[in-house]
């Protein structure tokens, strides 16, 4: 399994960031899908996940308006499209393979700041 996130940068608040995780090594389409994040000095928070299908299976109370999940079975990506960000979504970002799986990646470090 290997899963490798990426557009990750400095976003100002208000604006807006889609991150893109890249997934090999398994058959991507028959699992669903899951975004953590960790802020410094904080507990690993999930963020958004979703079914093998593209049904939407959860988001957070904290991006829910703002965040959106999504995937491309033929791609084998899942992405997070961020729009209104905060300066609390700062945090390296993770995906994760099926509901709430184990965090093994390298993540994508967004930050939200003027």
């Amino acid at each position: 399994v290997q899963l490798v996130e990426s557009g990750g940068g400095l976003a100002q608040p208000g604006g807006s960031l889609r991150l893109s995780c890249a997934a090999s090594g398994f058959t991507f389409s028959s699992y669903a899908m899951s975004w953590a994040r960790q802020a410094p000095g904080k507990v690993l928070e999930w963020v958004s996940a979703i079914y093998r299908s593209g049904s939407v299976a959860y988001y957070a109370d904290s991006v829910k308006g703002r965040f959106t999940i999504s995937r491309d079975n033929a791609k084998n990506t899942v992405y997070l499209q961020m729009n209104s960000l905060k300066p609390e979504d700062t945090a390296l970002y993770y995906c994760a393979k099926d509901l709430f799986g184990s965090i093994s990646s390298q993540g994508t470090q967004v930050t939200v700041s003027s």
